[in-house]
C-alpha cells in the first residue's frame, strides 16, 4: 500500500532535502523516525530536491507499507517525534504504481525579499535593501512563460536529460513588508529559482533591460546569467498531482 505524505519543514539546520552519508538530510530525520516507530527498515521517495538551508511548507514523498496500519495515526506519533522544524502535515492513500516525483503535474516556489533589516526575516528571507524597479521585474517574468529551455539559468555541473521547463506562472507581489516571487512550472532545474532571482535584481536595478534577460534566456550559458541568490528566502510551497491517482 503506497500512500503519500505532505510534509513542511525549515531547512535551516538540513544539508538539503535528500539523505546524504556525511550530512543530515529532512528524508534522513523522517526515515529514522518511520523505522523507529515500525521496527523495520523505512525507506522514502520525495517529490525533488531541495537544497541545504532551503524551506519547504508542501513537501511531498510516497512510502509503501507491506502490513496494513492506520497512517494517520503513524502520522501523529513521528510528528511527537520529529524535531521542531520539521512536521508532516497530512497524508493520502494513493495508487499502487503512483510516484511522488515523476507523477507531479506542476511545482511551485516563492522567494522572499525584505527590504529593511528585520529579525523576525532572519533565515527565512533574502535582506536586500536597495530601491527596485518591481513593475520592470514583472515584463521581465512574463517574458519566461514563452521560453522552454533555461539552461541559463541551471548549476552547471548536473545531469538531466533536458534543460526545457514549462513555466506556468512567474510574477513579483507586495507582501506587507516582504517582496515575493511567485514561480510555477512542470519542472525545476538545480539551483533554478535562486538564478532567475538573482537576475530579475539585476532587471530591477536596472542593470538589464528587459532585452538583455530574453537574450540571457536564449544565451543557454549560465555565465551569461545574475548571480545565485541565497538559499534562506526559498520556499517550496506545492506540488501538485492529477486527482485519480488518489485512493
Amino acid at each position: 500500500m503506497r500512500y503519500f505524505f505532505t510534509i513542511a519543514y525549515k531547512g535551516t539546520n538540513y544539508h538539503g532535502w535528500q539523505k546524504q552519508p556525511n550530512a543530515m538530510g529532512v528524508q534522513q530525520k523522517i526515515e529514522e523516525v518511520f523505522s523507529t516507530i515500525l521496527n523495520q527498515p523505512i525507506d522514502i521517495l520525495g517529490s525533488g530536491r531541495t537544497d541545504s538551508g532551503v524551506h519547504a511548507t508542501a513537501q511531498v514523498f510516497h512510502v509503501d507499507f507491506h502490513v496494513a496500519l492506520e497512517a494517520e495515526q503513524l502520522l501523529f506519533k513521528a510528528n511527537k517525534m520529529l524535531p521542531h522544524d520539521v512536521a508532516l502535515k497530512h497524508v493520502r492513500k494513493v495508487q499502487e504504481e503512483t510516484h511522488a516525483r515523476f507523477d507531479a503535474e506542476s511545482r511551485a516556489y516563492q522567494y522572499h525579499i525584505v527590504t529593511s533589516k528585520n529579525p523576525f526575516a532572519v533565515d527565512q528571507a533574502y535582506i536586500f535593501a536597495r530601491q527596485l524597479n518591481v513593475d520592470m521585474m514583472n515584463l521581465a517574468s512574463e517574458k519566461l512563460l514563452n521560453h522552454q529551455d533555461f539552461e541559463s539559468f541551471s548549476k552547471v555541473k548536473t545531469d538531466v536529460y533536458t534543460f526545457n521547463c514549462d513555466i506556468f506562472e512567474a510574477y513579483w507581489k507586495q507582501e506587507k513588508e516582504s517582496l515575493v516571487f511567485h514561480i510555477k512550472a512542470n519542472r525545476f532545474l538545480r539551483g533554478m529559482v535562486r538564478a532567475l532571482v538573482g537576475t530579475l535584481l539585476d532587471v530591477g536595478q536596472n542593470k538589464l533591460s528587459i532585452e538583455d534577460f530574453e537574450n540571457i534566456i536564449e544565451a543557454k550559458d549560465r555565465k551569461k546569467a545574475g548571480r545565485s541568490v541565497p538559499p534562506e528566502g526559498l520556499f517550496l510551497t506545492q506540488v501538485n498531482y492529477p486527482e485519480e491517482i488518489y485512493i
